[in-house]
């Protein structure tokens, strides 16, 4: 096997050909090893975020839960680690022209704020109706803005086009290796302090993250279960993984903004459908009284997006009984008049 070893000059130095091996569409182009070379990349940026617990969690769950709290990564979300690994990774001529994306929020934010501090242009299609916070951040690191309407227009079709006449080069929200290494960074930090678990839960959207958490499980603690977990309404991890192989379906209608995708990337499939036990859904309900209980019980602001692992285990669609669990809280972003609404529905 060849030295993966980057030659690290700094943060957002140009890297030559030599210094990353390029990656293909197949599972075995990525391994644990491109984790470990994101944490290097990332090192010194990235937040290193808290693991927390809570008694009371615990208690109504059975088990013995470590909470990896993302919504304290920059940007407030892990889509931070993907975007700026990417980023990190630019030649001199993708620098020049700079980095396009399509994202519902966070990891526009993501890009935009790693573009800044590669001192590079960013732009990013975003929908219509994204969260106006999200919006507003975007434009404050810096990036362009373009809007779409998510129900009408394919933003992959949008983004293609927009790459070909800007010459800028296209990093998508999770389907792109580069994003699913940096992703698995989270967990690996995870593990790292703790330990071993017996099960680990994590956010499914596009499945950049689960990609990311299920490589760094595998290597080191392998008989962790993995189990995804997606809202009930956007279901198409879920039924990938029955069917085996990508299936496509509307935008569904969720509070989970961030898991309001048509179907898995095929990078992530392929680590998914080969690392990945189990995908499981929760309810919008459920997810907002999730976001209630952290709020009250823990003192965070968690979106509804990064309560979905949590549901999972605080309302037993998991059992987790007696075991040690990981979760992934993947964000807190979210406006504050909807988090209001939504926690004192709930």
């Amino acid at each position: 096997m060849s030295d993966l070893t980057p030659k690290l000059r700094g943060p957002f130095a140009i890297l030559s050909a030599s210094d990353f091996r390029e990656p293909t569409m197949t599972d075995t182009a990525l391994s644990y090893r491109d984790i470990e070379l994101a944490a290097g990349l990332i090192q010194g940026a990235a937040h290193r975020t808290p693991v927390l617990t809570s008694s009371t969690a615990n208690a109504l769950s059975g088990g013995t839960l470590f909470f990896k709290c993302e919504n304290y990564q920059r940007m407030g979300a892990f889509k931070f680690r993907g975007a700026y690994n990417a980023i990190a990774k630019f030649d001199g001529a993708q620098r020049a022209a700079g980095v396009l994306t399509f994202s519902s929020g966070n990891h526009a934010q993501a890009i935009a704020l790693s573009a800044k501090l590669a001192g590079i242009k960013s732009t990013i299609i975003m929908p219509s109706d994204a969260p106006a916070l999200k919006v507003k951040a975007t434009r404050e690191y810096g990036g362009e803005v373009i809007t779409y309407d998510r129900y009408t227009e394919d933003r992959e079709a949008i983004g293609r086009r927009l790459s070909q006449e800007r010459g800028m080069t296209l990093i998508p929200p999770y389907d792109h290796p580069d994003v699913i290494a940096g992703q698995g960074t989270a967990a690996k930090e995870l593990f790292e302090e703790v330990g071993e678990l017996d099960v680990l839960l994590v956010c499914l959207g596009g499945g950049g993250l689960l990609a990311g958490c299920a490589l760094a499980a595998r290597a080191l603690s392998p008989s962790c279960k993995v189990i995804g977990v997606e809202p009930e309404a956007g279901n198409d991890g879920q039924q990938s993984l029955r069917k085996g192989e990508i299936v496509h379906i509307a935008v569904p209608k969720t509070i989970a903004d961030g898991a309001m995708v048509t179907h898995i990337g095929e990078h992530n499939f392929e680590v998914i459908r080969r690392h990945v036990d189990d995908i499981v859904t929760v309810t919008d309900a459920q997810l907002a009284q999730t976001m209630a209980f952290f709020a009250e019980r823990m003192k965070m602001v968690v979106e509804p997006t990064g309560c979905l692992g949590a549901a999972a285990a605080l309302h037993g669609v998991v059992d987790v009984k007696g075991k040690r669990v990981g979760i992934v809280i993947s964000g807190g972003n979210v406006d504050l008049s909807r988090f209001a609404e939504l926690v004192t529905a709930a």
